[in-house]
């Protein structure tokens, strides 16, 4: 909607990863060093940790867009509460080789039959898990044991471990020893400071085309940072929001003080309503209303009213948009 409005081709703050608008700061080269120095490697586990948000799975696809001429046989797993059998279910539907109904041994023997395969044909089977932290001790056991797979010196399968912080707290925990002594490189993705923040929105703006419409001014790169905090997820959304509140109100600079609006707004899209974050917690009683006085009841009335007349302007704003390019196009 706004991309017209601002001559860009595309979204630049889009919350689906895309490895076309990867920005490699500090933190991501170093942790696409490693991924890279893992795959060359052939073997062994490679470990990156993040917070939420922080750019792990760009990072991954990033890394398959690199390794497109290489050959390899990647499969990517997203993980939930998965067990050691489900795991393996899990990995051999990832490589096109699970059989409804089969048993442990049997999906044990589809998988080495396959991994051989692929040996044979001169490539290699690269195993991502994202979301790692899920993964129960037996399911991240499970992983070890499918890791001595190997056909003379060669390792058969190779793994990528992609998590957030906690599952350091499995790696480190009684029962690893033999997994972490296969680590062969685990690193740490933290969010990105003041001036990779404002280059890294930059970056996306100009991947989309941006030509400095909106303009945006160092006091709205401060303001975006105080809030996101150097997370990318954080950054994005909190980016996407200012440029459609920018076509809204036909703004062509972004200060701080339109970042702020953007941030209460978004602040009181998360808020729960008094009756359900406060009814448990403050007793009512004919003696002790909710609210301390009829004065502080008028207020929040009136400040729901305004909210309200805001959405409203927003949304017409928006539908009279639609309705112009509507009558503009060539019957």
């Amino acid at each position: 909607m706004y991309e017209a409005f601002y001559g860009l081709k595309a979204k630049p703050f889009q919350l689906n990863p895309d490895p076309s608008y990867f920005y490699s700061s500090k933190g991501h080269s170093r942790a696409m060093s490693y991924l890279e120095y893992g795959v060359h490697q052939g073997e062994g586990f490679i470990v990156v940790t993040g917070e939420v948000g922080a750019g792990k799975t760009t990072l991954v696809r990033n890394l398959f867009r690199k390794l497109e001429n290489l050959n390899l046989v990647a499969a990517q797993l997203v993980s939930t509460q998965l067990d050691a059998d489900d795991m393996l279910q899990m990995i051999a539907a990832a490589f096109g080789v699970d059989e409804p109904g089969a048993n442990k041994a049997t999906l044990l023997k589809k998988l080495e039959t396959f991994l051989l395969s692929v040996h044979r044909q001169g490539k290699r089977a690269l195993l991502v898990v994202d979301e790692a932290q899920n993964l129960t001790p037996r399911a991240v056991e499970e992983l070890r044991m499918l890791s001595n797979f190997q056909s003379g010196e060669k390792s058969l399968l190779q793994s990528f471990l992609l998590g957030q912080p906690e599952f350091r707290y499995t790696l480190q925990s009684e029962g690893m020893q033999q997994l972490r002594q296969r680590v062969m490189a685990a690193y740490h993705l933290g969010p990105m400071d003041s001036s990779e923040t404002r280059a890294y929105i930059e970056h996306r703006l100009k991947t989309a085309d941006w030509k400095n419409d909106p303009a945006f001014s160092a006091d709205a790169f401060a303001a975006i940072y105080e809030f996101s905090g150097g997370i990318p997820r954080k950054i994005n959304m909190l980016c996407d929001r200012l440029l459609l509140m920018g076509y809204l109100e036909e703004l062509h600079r972004i200060d701080a003080a339109a970042v702020h609006e953007v941030v209460d707004e978004l602040k009181r899209e998360f808020t729960l309503p008094f009756s359900e974050s406060n009814a448990a917690a403050v007793p009512l009683s004919s003696s002790s209303p909710p609210y301390s006085s009829a004065t502080e009841e008028i207020q929040r009335l009136e400040s729901k009213v305004a909210q309200m007349e805001h959405s409203i302007s927003s949304v017409l704003k928006i539908m009279r948009g639609v309705l112009t390019i509507s009558n503009t196009r060539p019957s």
